[in-house]
């Protein structure tokens, strides 16, 4: 038996694990040294050789960065014909307050043009450039915008057959979106209120419905967190962030293949939750710290993770792969197959987390010590472990989602791209309900419709305010949710 030490003295030991054993009657407990940091320190490594091994050949394909370094404002998009086939040689300029710059589109269509910083300014589309046989929506030549709010603005042009936008208006394919975390084939600076039609309303339906599943990976491993620890991971937008980045890497400066790339997404994105919980959050629990210091942890982690991808990879975007998937129609709009696979896969992940939720030994235990995890210990349920693998599978669906984002917005990937939608992965958590998963599933359904569905009638710019009012409004009128239960204070 280990004697503590003396009332006011205090040992200095090694850190240690402590194991019970039980002969003839009573409890032997022994101390073994727990060398963790061991194979945390080699994983650290492993992952910054990676990084750094990633982010060194980035530049080649890069949105091209302005060189004085206050420019740190620009406009990028991608031109396609109506099949999808990237169109180059095509020529973009930019023009506002006495400035002009022009781009000409590369062999996948891509484009950029830096501007010297925020202000109104107008894009316009070389007709002359097009190739023949196609024309460019009369509405979509010289268009308007205003950059301020982010430091990247996407820009649609819609290319087709001549006389196919005869009496037509601005919808269309969604595949393009602006790199600050939109979505939808919307320009930020204008307002469609002015241009309602039904097939605007289909085309947003589908559209919030994919944001809105890609949103629920995510938004499950918050509150499967917060149902398992309490606590409010405020970092939980850098693994977002971090699934698209290594994905980028992989498919972009290793080249290697979608498929090999979305397993090396989800090996490191479990690695990372492993981490997380490894390395801070299970000492913290050890020692007992209050859960609003563990909060201000998190918030901390997450500033000090999102200057660390900035680092790393600048404060541009990066451009992933040209998605050339087939367009198919469906009655008065377009979906790209790849939104479609995204939506499939997104339905598929989240069965498979309610099956395991709630017909496996593991699942029914992270539900019992969600529940209530004194009395899951109590029952011989070991909390620890349960925690451990919630924050493996929390950050693994993060980082999926993280995938699937980054082509959601364009095909484009951001040091802060996680941090721009954490509010609405709350507001989907808070929305179902606190520790619900099945609940974090259906407010962010709702959410992603809200967001998408409001660019309609409102300004593009205010559809997070939309999600952001539904969250207050949850909060005032019903706390516990939609799915969550009334609980009894005092």
């Amino acid at each position: 038996m280990v004697t503590p030490p003396c009332n006011g003295h205090r040992a200095h030991r090694i850190p240690t694990r402590r194991a019970s054993r039980t002969t003839g009657g009573h409890v032997e407990t022994t101390l073994r040294r727990t060398r963790w940091w061991f194979p945390l320190i080699a994983l650290l490594v492993a992952v910054g050789a990676a990084i750094g091994l990633g982010a060194a050949p980035a530049d080649a394909t890069s949105t091209p960065a302005p060189t004085d370094p206050s420019q740190t404002y620009q406009f990028q998009g991608i031109v396609r014909s109506d099949p999808q086939t990237p169109l180059a040689g095509v020529v973009i300029t930019a023009t506002g307050d006495g400035f002009e710059g022009t781009a000409t589109t590369g062999a996948d269509g891509r484009w950029s043009i830096a501007v010297p910083g925020p202000g109104a300014y107008t894009v316009t589309i070389d007709e002359a450039t097009i190739p023949s046989g196609l024309q460019v929506n009369p509405e979509h030549v010289s268009r308007e915008f205003t950059i301020g709010t982010t430091n990247s603005q996407g820009v649609l042009f819609q290319i087709g057959e001549p006389g196919s936008f005869d009496g037509a208006g601005s919808g269309g394919d969604d595949g393009e979106g602006t790199s600050s975390g939109s979505g939808s084939g919307s320009s930020s600076g204008e307002s469609s209120s002015s241009r309602f039609s039904w097939s605007q309303l289909g085309q947003r339906l589908f559209t919030g419905l994919n944001f809105g599943l890609l949103l629920a990976l995510g938004a499950i491993g918050i509150t499967l967190i917060f149902g398992t620890t309490g606590v409010n991971n405020f970092a939980h937008g850098e693994m977002l962030t971090f699934g698209a980045l290594v994905f980028y890497m992989l498919t972009t400066a290793l080249h290697l293949p979608v498929w090999l790339s979305v397993l090396g997404v989800l090996v490191a994105s479990a690695a990372f939750g492993w981490l997380h919980d490894a390395a801070i959050f299970r000492p913290l629990r050890r020692r007992r710290v209050g859960l609003v210091q563990v909060l201000i942890v998190t918030i901390g982690l997450s500033i000090a993770l999102r200057y660390f991808f900035q680092f790393l990879f600048g404060g541009g975007s990066e451009t992933l792969a040209v998605d050339n998937s087939a367009v198919i129609s469906f009655g008065t709009f377009n979906v790209r197959v790849s939104n479609i696979v995204s939506m499939v896969v997104s339905v598929i992940i989240l069965l498979a987390v309610a099956f395991f939720l709630t017909r496996t030994r593991i699942g029914k235990a992270t539900r019992a010590v969600s529940d209530n995890s004194g009395l899951a210990a109590a029952s011989g349920i070991n909390v620890d472990r349960v925690i451990r693998i919630v924050w493996v599978l929390a950050g693994t669906l993060t980082g999926l989602s993280g995938v699937l984002y980054a082509y959601f917005v364009g095909a484009s990937v951001r040091w802060d791209m996680g941090f721009i939608i954490l509010l609405l992965l709350f507001a989907s958590v808070t929305l179902g309900g606190l520790g619900s998963a099945f609940g974090a599933l259906v407010g962010a359904v709702i959410i992603g419709l809200a967001t998408e569905l409001s660019t309609l009638w409102l300004p593009t710019d205010l559809r997070f305010a939309v999600a952001l009012v539904i969250l207050i409004l949850v909060l005032l009128l019903r706390p516990q949710g939609v799915l969550g239960r009334k609980e009894r204070i005092g």
